[in-house]
Protein backbone atom coordinates (compact mmCIF):
# COMPACT_ATOMS: atom_id res chain seq x y z
CA UNK A 1 0.00 0.00 0.00
CA UNK A 2 0.96 3.61 -0.97
CA UNK A 3 3.23 5.74 2.35
CA UNK A 4 1.04 8.74 0.06
CA UNK A 5 -1.33 10.92 2.82
CA UNK A 6 -4.82 9.98 1.89
CA UNK A 7 -8.22 12.77 2.42
CA UNK A 8 -10.68 10.43 3.58
CA UNK A 9 -14.27 12.05 3.10
CA UNK A 10 -17.13 11.13 4.77
CA UNK A 11 -20.72 12.63 3.86
CA UNK A 12 -24.15 11.41 3.09
CA UNK A 13 -24.71 14.13 0.34
CA UNK A 14 -22.98 12.54 -2.89
CA UNK A 15 -22.73 16.32 -4.72
CA UNK A 16 -20.65 17.05 -1.70
CA UNK A 17 -18.52 14.25 -1.52
CA UNK A 18 -17.57 14.42 -5.28
CA UNK A 19 -16.71 18.15 -4.85
CA UNK A 20 -14.52 17.66 -2.13
CA UNK A 21 -12.60 14.71 -3.90
CA UNK A 22 -12.27 16.93 -7.15
CA UNK A 23 -10.51 19.87 -4.84
CA UNK A 24 -8.00 17.35 -2.89
CA UNK A 25 -7.84 15.31 -6.20
CA UNK A 26 -7.06 18.80 -8.57
CA UNK A 27 -4.19 19.74 -5.87
CA UNK A 28 -2.21 16.56 -6.17
CA UNK A 29 -3.73 14.54 -3.41
CA UNK A 30 -5.74 10.75 -3.06
CA UNK A 31 -9.15 10.72 -2.15
CA UNK A 32 -11.59 8.38 -0.77
CA UNK A 33 -15.19 8.80 -0.10
CA UNK A 34 -18.02 7.55 2.31
CA UNK A 35 -21.48 8.11 2.58
CA UNK A 36 -21.26 7.36 6.36
CA UNK A 37 -19.44 7.13 9.54
CA UNK A 38 -19.73 3.09 9.68
CA UNK A 39 -18.85 2.52 6.52
CA UNK A 40 -15.93 4.14 6.89
CA UNK A 41 -15.07 2.80 10.62
CA UNK A 42 -15.92 -0.46 8.86
CA UNK A 43 -13.14 -0.28 5.97
CA UNK A 44 -10.45 2.01 7.85
CA UNK A 45 -7.11 0.97 8.02
CA UNK A 46 -5.47 3.57 10.74
CA UNK A 47 -2.17 2.67 9.99
CA UNK A 48 -2.93 5.03 6.75
CA UNK A 49 -1.41 8.28 6.98
CA UNK A 50 -3.76 10.85 5.90
CA UNK A 51 -6.49 13.02 7.84
CA UNK A 52 -10.76 12.51 8.16
CA UNK A 53 -12.94 15.07 6.57
CA UNK A 54 -16.43 14.31 7.67
CA UNK A 55 -19.88 16.79 7.43
CA UNK A 56 -21.43 16.76 11.00
CA UNK A 57 -24.84 15.81 10.69
CA UNK A 58 -25.76 12.78 8.51
CA UNK A 59 -28.09 10.11 8.62
CA UNK A 60 -27.21 7.37 11.09
CA UNK A 61 -23.51 8.52 12.92
CA UNK A 62 -22.97 11.74 13.02
CA UNK A 63 -18.94 13.28 12.53
CA UNK A 64 -19.06 14.04 16.52
CA UNK A 65 -19.86 10.55 17.03
CA UNK A 66 -17.43 9.80 14.44
CA UNK A 67 -14.44 11.62 16.04
CA UNK A 68 -16.19 10.18 19.62
CA UNK A 69 -15.55 6.38 17.68
CA UNK A 70 -11.89 7.31 16.36
CA UNK A 71 -11.09 8.19 20.15
CA UNK A 72 -12.17 5.08 21.66
CA UNK A 73 -10.14 3.29 19.07
CA UNK A 74 -7.24 5.59 20.37
CA UNK A 75 -6.97 6.27 16.38
CA UNK A 76 -5.45 9.79 16.12
CA UNK A 77 -5.93 10.58 12.61
CA UNK A 78 -6.51 14.09 12.22
CA UNK A 79 -10.43 15.08 12.16
CA UNK A 80 -11.57 18.03 10.02
CA UNK A 81 -15.84 18.55 10.80
CA UNK A 82 -17.88 20.79 8.38
CA UNK A 83 -21.32 21.92 9.73
CA UNK A 84 -23.95 23.59 7.76
CA UNK A 85 -25.27 24.74 11.35
CA UNK A 86 -22.61 25.80 13.69
CA UNK A 87 -23.28 26.71 17.41
CA UNK A 88 -20.47 27.22 19.88
CA UNK A 89 -21.50 24.57 22.20
CA UNK A 90 -20.45 21.90 19.23
CA UNK A 91 -17.70 23.64 17.98
CA UNK A 92 -16.10 23.03 22.07
CA UNK A 93 -16.79 19.25 22.10
CA UNK A 94 -15.39 18.85 18.44
CA UNK A 95 -12.27 20.92 19.29
CA UNK A 96 -12.15 19.60 22.45
CA UNK A 97 -12.64 15.90 21.46
CA UNK A 98 -9.43 16.45 19.45
CA UNK A 99 -10.79 17.99 16.24
CA UNK A 100 -8.22 20.15 13.69
CA UNK A 101 -11.00 22.56 13.37
CA UNK A 102 -14.97 23.38 12.89
CA UNK A 103 -15.42 24.51 9.73
CA UNK A 104 -19.32 26.53 8.51
CA UNK A 105 -20.92 25.57 5.09
CA UNK A 106 -20.34 26.78 2.78
CA UNK A 107 -16.50 26.80 3.03
CA UNK A 108 -14.22 28.65 0.69
CA UNK A 109 -11.93 25.86 -1.65
CA UNK A 110 -8.90 27.08 -0.36
CA UNK A 111 -9.51 27.34 3.31
CA UNK A 112 -10.50 23.99 3.30
CA UNK A 113 -7.36 23.03 1.08
CA UNK A 114 -5.68 24.64 3.74
CA UNK A 115 -6.96 22.50 6.97
CA UNK A 116 -6.68 19.50 5.32
CA UNK A 117 -2.64 20.87 4.44
CA UNK A 118 -2.20 21.31 7.88
CA UNK A 119 -3.81 18.36 9.17
CA UNK A 120 -1.79 15.97 6.92
CA UNK A 121 1.38 17.57 8.08
CA UNK A 122 0.15 17.05 11.77
CA UNK A 123 -0.93 13.43 11.21
CA UNK A 124 2.92 13.28 9.77
CA UNK A 125 4.47 14.44 12.69
CA UNK A 126 2.73 12.30 14.53
CA UNK A 127 3.39 9.30 13.51
CA UNK A 128 6.99 10.18 13.38
CA UNK A 129 6.69 10.57 17.14
CA UNK A 130 4.97 7.10 17.31
CA UNK A 131 7.75 5.32 14.90
CA UNK A 132 10.94 7.31 17.07
CA UNK A 133 8.94 6.35 20.37
CA UNK A 134 8.50 2.74 19.30
CA UNK A 135 11.99 2.09 17.68
CA UNK A 136 13.06 3.56 21.73
CA UNK A 137 11.05 0.63 23.84
CA UNK A 138 12.55 -2.00 21.30
CA UNK A 139 15.89 -0.82 22.25
CA UNK A 140 14.55 -0.59 26.20
CA UNK A 141 12.89 -4.00 25.92
CA UNK A 142 16.94 -4.85 25.21
CA UNK A 143 17.93 -3.91 28.49
CA UNK A 144 18.58 -6.52 31.35
CA UNK A 145 17.48 -4.84 34.84
CA UNK A 146 20.78 -4.63 36.10
CA UNK A 147 21.48 -2.09 32.89
CA UNK A 148 18.18 -0.59 33.41
CA UNK A 149 19.39 0.28 37.24
CA UNK A 150 23.04 1.99 35.84
CA UNK A 151 21.05 3.87 33.11
CA UNK A 152 18.51 5.39 35.26
CA UNK A 153 21.47 6.46 37.17
CA UNK A 154 23.53 7.93 34.39
CA UNK A 155 20.86 9.71 33.05
CA UNK A 156 20.93 11.51 36.81
CA UNK A 157 23.79 12.64 35.69
CA UNK A 158 26.12 10.51 38.52
CA UNK A 159 29.42 9.36 37.43
CA UNK A 160 30.53 5.61 37.45
CA UNK A 161 32.19 5.69 40.88
CA UNK A 162 28.74 6.87 42.68
CA UNK A 163 26.81 4.87 40.76
CA UNK A 164 29.07 1.53 41.92
CA UNK A 165 28.29 2.48 45.54
CA UNK A 166 25.22 3.51 45.36
CA UNK A 167 24.14 -0.03 43.37
CA UNK A 168 26.74 -1.70 45.81
CA UNK A 169 28.04 -3.25 42.67
CA UNK A 170 32.10 -3.05 41.29
CA UNK A 171 33.54 -0.26 39.05
CA UNK A 172 33.85 -2.75 36.37
CA UNK A 173 30.65 -3.81 35.88
CA UNK A 174 29.20 -0.59 36.04
CA UNK A 175 31.74 -0.15 33.11
CA UNK A 176 30.87 -3.28 31.50
CA UNK A 177 26.80 -2.14 31.75
CA UNK A 178 27.22 0.90 30.71
CA UNK A 179 29.04 -0.26 27.76
CA UNK A 180 26.15 -1.95 26.55
CA UNK A 181 23.63 0.18 27.59
CA UNK A 182 25.21 2.79 24.72
CA UNK A 183 25.40 -0.19 22.52
CA UNK A 184 21.57 -1.81 22.33
CA UNK A 185 20.47 2.27 22.75
CA UNK A 186 22.67 2.81 19.53
CA UNK A 187 24.12 6.08 21.57
CA UNK A 188 27.75 7.51 21.52
CA UNK A 189 27.73 9.24 24.77
CA UNK A 190 25.65 10.27 27.81
CA UNK A 191 24.45 13.40 26.75
CA UNK A 192 22.79 11.38 23.28
CA UNK A 193 21.17 8.94 26.05
CA UNK A 194 19.69 11.64 28.27
CA UNK A 195 18.06 13.12 24.91
CA UNK A 196 16.56 9.79 23.83
CA UNK A 197 14.86 9.45 27.12
CA UNK A 198 13.67 12.53 27.66
CA UNK A 199 12.39 12.26 23.83
CA UNK A 200 10.76 8.96 24.60
CA UNK A 201 9.27 10.14 28.03
CA UNK A 202 10.75 11.20 30.99
CA UNK A 203 8.10 10.68 33.27
CA UNK A 204 7.49 7.10 31.72
CA UNK A 205 10.69 6.00 32.20
CA UNK A 206 11.19 6.94 35.74
CA UNK A 207 7.71 4.45 36.09
CA UNK A 208 9.95 1.65 34.44
CA UNK A 209 12.64 1.82 36.54
CA UNK A 210 11.05 2.93 40.03
CA UNK A 211 12.87 0.87 42.64
CA UNK A 212 15.28 -0.84 40.62
CA UNK A 213 18.06 0.97 42.64
CA UNK A 214 17.05 0.20 45.79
Amino acid sequence: MSDSPTVFIIDDDPAARESMSALVESNGLQSETFPSGEEFLEKFDSSRPGCIVTDFRMLGMSGLDLQQKLVEREITTPVILITGFANVPMAVQALQGGAVTVLEKPCPDDELFAHIRTSLELDAQQRLRFNEEFQIRERLAQLTDGERKVMKLLVEGLMNKVIAKRLDIGLRTVELRRHEIMRKMDVASVAELVRLVVQFDKDQMGEETAGESE
